[in-house]
Order: C-alpha cells, then sequence, then structure tokens
C-alpha cells in the first residue's frame, strides 16, 4: 500500500531524541539518570523529590533548562553539558534509517530542546550527520524549549521555514500542538503513537524509518 502523501514537502523537520533512535537504546535513561543526580547535588532532595521538580520544570517549560533560570542561580549551559555526557555505547548507527532519510528531497533539519553538542555528537555516532542541513538547538533557541511557540518561531525565523511544506517528526504528542498551528504536518512517532487521540497529531509510526520509506515524496528531478 502507498504511504503518506508527502509530495508537497520540501523541509523535514526532526526531533532527536527518541525519535532519530528508539527509547529501547537506553541512551535517553542514561541522560534522565544524569539529570536526576545534577537535580539532587543541586537542591539538596532526595532523589525522588528531585526527579519531582525536574518532571515539574518538564511539564512547565518543556525543558529543565528553563527552569533552572527561572529558579535556581544555576548555569543552564553547566546543566547541559553534565547531563548529556552519556557514553555513546548505547547508541548503535541505523543503515536502514539512513537510508530512509536519504531519500527525502529537500531541506532535512534537526529540532530538538538538547544541546548543540549533544546533537552533534549523537547524530555522528548514529552516521547520518551529513543527512542534515542544520541542526536548531535549545541554545540558538535562546534556552527557550518546545513547546513553547517562542521555539518555533525562533526555528522558522532562523531558518526560513514555511510551515506549510513542512513536515515535523515527533515522539512528544505535546511537541507537535504548536508545529499543527502553524500548519505544519505533523508525525507522532514511537510504540504508543499508534493510542494517541490528539487533533494536532495527523499521522503516527511506531516505525520511522518503515514510514519514510513508504512515504510518496517530491521526484527531486
Amino acid at each position: 500500500m502507498p504511504g503518506v502523501d508527502f509530495s508537497y514537502v520540501d523541509t523535514w523537520l526532526f526531533d532527536l531524541d527518541n525519535t532519530l533512535y528508539p527509547p529501547s537504546s537506553g541512551y535517553i535513561l542514561a541522560i534522565e539518570a544524569r539529570i536526576q543526580d545534577y537535580f539532587v547535588r543541586l537542591t539538596g532532595l532526595s532523589p525522588d523529590e528531585a526527579w519531582a521538580v525536574q518532571k515539574r520544570y518538564l511539564d512547565a517549560y518543556g525543558s529543565a533548562a528553563p527552569g533552572l533560570i527561572e529558579h535556581h542561580d544555576a548555569d543552564p549551559h553547566d546543566f547541559l553539558r553534565d547531563v548529556h555526557d552519556v557514553p555513546l555505547d548505547l547508541l548503535t548507527p541505523d543503515p536502514a534509517l539512513r537510508l530512509a532519510l536519504q531519500r527525502l528531497p529537500g531541506r532535512r533539519l534537526v529540532f530538538t530542546n538538547g544541546s548543540e553538542w549533544h546533537a552533534e555528537r549523537v547524530l555522528e555516532r548514529l552516521g547520518i550527520a551529513d543527512l542534515f542541513d542544520e541542526v536548531f538547538h535549545t541554545e540558538a533557541a535562546g534556552l527557550i524549549a518546545k513547546p513553547d511557540p517562542r521555539a518555533f518561531d525562533a526555528l522558522i525565523a532562523a531558518h526560513a521555514v514555511t510551515p506549510a511544506s513542512t513536515a515535523f517528526f515527533e515522539d512528544r504528542a505535546v511537541n507537535l500542538a504548536p508545529a499543527a498551528a502553524l500548519g505544519m504536518t505533523t508525525v507522532l512517532v514511537g510504540e504508543h503513537a499508534a493510542a494517541s487521540t490528539e487533533p494536532f497529531v495527523q499521522h503516527r509510526t511506531d516505525a520511522l524509518t518503515d514510514f519514510l520509506n513508504a512515504a510518496q515524496v517530491k521526484d527531486p528531478g
């Protein structure tokens, strides 16, 4: 069966963590453990209490870094460097995903709440860094995180993104809401995607590579 008609798409926008690699890798769990340790050191709270604070910031701001700026005398850049300093051996290159990305005509961009350093090393490890034209990271957004609409505005301004011809792939449904409001085509990625009922989620897949391979895309000629 033919896949989704994306023949109008000329900008392919991808989240990074848990989207371009699977949660089963354990990589994001290693990052979350470092976040918990950081908050324990910062606040002096127990691990469970510190984790609750971090999750509260995630829900309120989309990322812990804006919460650090708002509520603590902490250097967000130090935080980002610390929590992303995770060994890359949990990640492995995915040749099939690389081929699926290569067939997409137009620009390919990464839009992440992670740091520039984190995005660069993860994409290199996955063997797909050369396939992306740009990475829009949290520093480029002024440490404003998805789903804050201001992060999307900054992305659009920085890279002349036209929402109507952009497809955005994300593992967190909440981050797709502002994208849909702007007119982007939204794709929820992950094992729980099929259960999503949010009206701003237009497409769902638990297998990104297969979804991209099946998509009907613009003739590059």
